[in-house]
């Protein structure tokens, strides 16, 4: 088996005397998609917030593509940008919130462009001065914008202004500018929420394609289980801030600490 992209080791994670994950440790295997599911209040968002660096985990280790050396997430995370973004890119992960995170009143367009945007003193004086590496890099930048417009069947509101897109394709969109910087892993934190039915569909296509035609890793965070059985590889499921089942859809929609979990009853009441 190939080394995952992510791994999680023992992470715990408290906040004063409360302790929202215990222990949790997981893989996340490259170019699949990884659900993390639970009841509520069964610690996801903490786990991705450790993940992608909102957090630092109280004890454990958080490793991103260990086959070229192992590197703790929390030596390279850095503070987003306010606003809309959900990058962290210098460790080559990109994510998107449960509530959208646009710049409304750009367009859609705009939205991607500045997702690829660094600011630096040398770029800076780059554009000041119009030099030739930095038209190309703007040249580059729209075209991979462009890309993933049509990627994400978006192509066509290019100049709408974000804010006045439908729900559904706004998600898509910060699924766009996600890809748009490139990343290792893209973390989707309830990426289905609000949407109905038929978005549901079209989004479940847009994630599978992206493993499938792009070989993307993508880690989610997901109530929607017709949503999860169809587009997970691997399910790790939470339930008071531990792992309580770890392994394919199927072996996990059959797990009876799972049922119990969502039903809420024992295991043992579940026998009775």
């Amino acid at each position: 088996m190939s080394q995952p992209l992510l791994d999680v080791r023992n992470v715990t994670m408290r906040f004063g005397g409360i302790v929202a994950n215990r222990d949790v440790s997981f893989s996340v295997e490259r170019g699949a998609v990884t659900a993390l599911i639970g009841p509520n209040g069964a610690g996801k968002t903490t786990m991705f917030n450790c993940i992608t660096g909102f957090y630092r985990a109280s004890e454990g280790q958080i490793l991103l593509d260990g086959a070229d050396g192992p590197q703790d997430l929390g030596a390279l995370m850095i503070r987003p940008i306010t606003g809309g973004s959900h990058l962290v890119t210098r460790a080559g992960i990109a994510r998107t919130f449960q509530n959208t995170r646009l710049f409304k009143e750009m367009s859609v367009v705009e939205n991607l462009l500045v997702a690829q945007h660094r600011v630096t003193a040398n770029n800076l004086l780059s554009g000041v001065f119009q030099t030739s590496a930095f038209r190309r890099a703007e040249r580059e930048a729209v075209d991979r914008a462009y890309y993933w417009l049509r990627e994400m069947n978006l192509a066509d509101d290019a100049n709408r202004l974000a804010g006045e897109l439908p729900y559904g394709r706004q998600r898509r969109l910060e699924i766009a500018r996600a890809m748009c910087t490139g990343p290792r892993l893209i973390c989707l934190d309830e990426p289905a929420a609000g949407l109905n039915p038929s978005e549901t569909r079209e989004l479940s296509e847009v994630i599978k394609r992206l493993c499938i035609v792009h070989g993307q890793t993508v880690l989610v965070i997901e109530h929607d289980m017709g949503l999860v059985m169809r587009i997970s590889n691997h399910v790790v499921v939470l339930d008071h801030g531990e792992v309580i089942s770890d392994g394919t859809p199927e072996h996990v929609a059959n797990d009876p600490a799972v049922i119990a979990a969502y039903l809420g009853v024992s295991e043992e009441e579940m026998k009775a």
